[in-house]
């Protein structure tokens, strides 16, 4: 039985962390990636060793092509195929007014939450082909499926990832490689954290959903992690090109369904128009 392997960027701290625990749980040889070395060793000391399973940590500033580029080599040198890729890691970038914004947050932003997984998928892809059942899961974040007031570049980044996603979805469709998103809800990270940080810039309604998001003691990263598993799993077979919500859709009945999903635009990003409505008076 061939080995599964899986790549996890931003698998650290937070809910990468939590896919890498996750993943490892079910058998999985892992790759992390992250830009921390002091958190890349202590993610992999936490993974009990297992004889048939192997664990890698790979630090990578995804700020940087370059960087990028040679830890493909390496992935590609320490496995002879990849069956998931997550594309977790991200940065929120600047808070506050888009104007405000400097352009050189700007380009990390997008570097890091649009070109990096880009950059991956592309050089990764010889592996995922040499898979049996390949899956590329993109986390999508606020601001993808809905305008989000005061946090202009990690929108814009996540509203790109999912495009980007559902249009490779097509691409690689005859190939088998599943390409989904993953919205996964705020969540009680660091990255939530900066939000209360920031005095007013986020805007209070924002700051109100943190507070709550990081006050309750019974949250839990396994709705998304569940998810995450069975997108990578043979059970999502023929479900691809779809933004999915962690927290609200039925995704395990998806299977059940697959012709209209296959043959609808059922969870993706699409223009609404006025016939969508019922309305007769904005469309030829």
């Amino acid at each position: 039985m061939t080995k599964k392997t899986v790549l996890i960027t931003g698998g650290t701290r937070g809910l990468g962390r939590h896919l890498v625990s996750s993943f490892w749980g079910k058998g999985y040889s892992v790759a992390i990636l992250a830009n921390n070395k002091i958190r890349l060793n202590s993610t992999l000391r936490s993974l009990k060793n297992r004889k048939n399973q192997k664990k890698i940590s790979l630090q990578c500033d995804l700020n940087n092509a370059k960087m990028i580029s040679s830890m493909t080599h390496i992935i590609k040198d320490e496995f002879s195929h990849l069956d998931v890729l997550i594309n977790n890691a991200a940065i929120q970038g600047p808070i506050g007014h888009f104007s405000d914004n400097k352009d050189v947050d700007w380009d990390k932003v997008i570097n890091v939450n649009l070109k990096a997984p880009i950059y991956l998928c592309r050089n990764l892809l010889p592996l995922l082909k040499k898979s049996s059942s390949p899956s590329i899961i993109n986390i999508s974040g606020g601001g993808a499926s809905t305008s989000r007031e005061n946090f202009s570049p990690y929108a814009v980044s996540k509203t790109a990832l999912v495009r980007f996603s559902e249009t490779i979805a097509d691409e690689l469709f005859d190939h088998n490689i599943k390409v989904n998103c993953i919205a996964p809800g705020m969540m009680p990270t660091d990255m939530l954290k900066e939000i209360l940080n920031e005095n007013n810039e986020p805007g209070m309604n924002e700051v109100d959903k943190a507070n709550k998001v990081l006050m309750d003691q019974n949250y839990s990263f396994e709705k998304v992690s569940n998810l995450a598993l069975f997108l990578a799993s043979e059970e999502s077979r023929g479900i691809t090109g779809k933004l999915i919500s962690a927290i609200w859709d039925n995704w395990l009945d998806w299977p059940k369904h697959l012709s209209e999903l296959n043959n609808s635009d059922l969870y993706t990003l699409r223009r609404i128009t006025s016939k969508d409505k019922g309305l007769d008076w904005g469309d030829y």
